[in-house]
C-alpha cells in the first residue's frame, strides 16, 4: 500500500531553519504531485507548497515564499521541504501529500491529493 512517511520536525527558535522529508512508496513516485500542507488546531489545512512530477513546476503559498522552498528525488522517492527564516505563525503540523493527474488550478487543494502522510510538529518559538 502507499505510505508517506515525513520527518524532519521539531522545535526551533525564529529565525532558524529547518528541512522536513517526506519518503513515499508504495507509488510510482515521478507520476504523482507532492504538496506539502500545515495545520494548526481548529483551522483547515493550509496549502504551502507543491511540485509537479516529471518537472512539471512548483507553485508556492505567497505567505512562504522567499522562505521555503520544495524539492524532489525521484531516484529516492523523497520530497523535501526546506524551510528557512522561521516565524512563529509557522508552528503547525506539517503534512505531506501525493496526486495523480492534478491540473495546475487545483494544485493548492487538499481535497484534489490522494494519498497523506501522519505528519510532522514544527514548534517555532519566539
Amino acid at each position: 500500500q502507499v505510505q508517506l512517511v515525513e520527518s524532519g520536525g521539531g522545535l526551533v527558535r525564529a529565525g532558524a531553519s529547518l528541512r522536513l522529508s517526506c519518503a513515499a512508496s508504495g507509488l510510482t513516485f515521478s507520476r504523482y504531485s507532492m504538496a506539502w500542507f500545515r495545520q494548526t488546531p481548529g483551522k483547515e489545512r493550509e496549502f504551502v507548497t507543491a511540485i509537479k512530477g516529471n518537472g512539471g513546476g512548483t507553485f508556492i503559498a505567497d505567505i512562504v515564499k522567499g522562505r521555503f522552498t520544495m524539492s524532489r528525488d525521484n531516484a529516492k522517492n523523497t520530497v523535501y521541504l526546506q524551510m528557512n527564516s522561521l516565524e512563529v505563525e509557522d508552528t503547525a503540523v506539517y503534512y505531506c501529500a501525493a496526486g495523480a493527474r492534478i491540473i495546475n488550478s487545483s494544485i493548492r487543494f487538499a481535497r484534489q491529493y490522494d494519498y497523506w502522510g501522519q505528519g510532522t510538529q514544527v514548534t517555532v518559538s519566539s
